[in-house]
């Protein structure tokens, strides 16, 4: 069994230390912000493991597993904050007037973009082991 290379996540002020432990070596580093962290953590993890087949990583905050767990997703669902300079819009501003004519009609019929990506997916289907409905003839 291939031994777990382990990464710790220390915060420091807005910084965090990490540090990855694995294979009998030690790397170090910084960043700021969790998610950079994280970021920074992969790259140790590769310096110490450059083969990413397999590899075994657990990370921790403060020692804690479920820990990092909560406050890495937490960073990462987070909502984007307004920077120091952007004003939010006057609450008692109107909203934009709506484009009118061609442009305006296309836009109703046009299918959106995520629409055209969107894969099919087919109808689920039965198997022989499952049992039937029962006809209500």
């Amino acid at each position: 069994m291939r031994e777990a290379i382990e990464v710790n996540y220390e915060p420091d002020g807005d910084d965090w230390k990490v540090t990855v432990n694995g294979k009998g070596q030690q790397k170090r580093g910084k960043a700021t912000g969790l998610i950079a962290a994280r970021d920074r953590a992969d790259q140790l993890v590769a310096k110490i493991e450059p083969a990413e087949q397999r590899r075994t990583v657990v990370h921790l905050l403060n020692g804690d597993a479920l820990a990092f767990t909560s406050a890495y997703l937490s960073a990462r669902l987070a909502r984007p904050t307004r920077m120091p300079d952007e004003q939010p819009a006057p609450a008692d501003e109107k909203p934009k007037a709506r484009t009118s004519g061609k442009a305006a009609k296309s836009a109703k019929t046009a299918p959106t973009s995520a629409a055209k990506q969107a894969p099919e997916v087919p109808a689920p289907t039965r198997s022989a082991d499952e049992p039937q409905p029962a006809s209500t003839s």
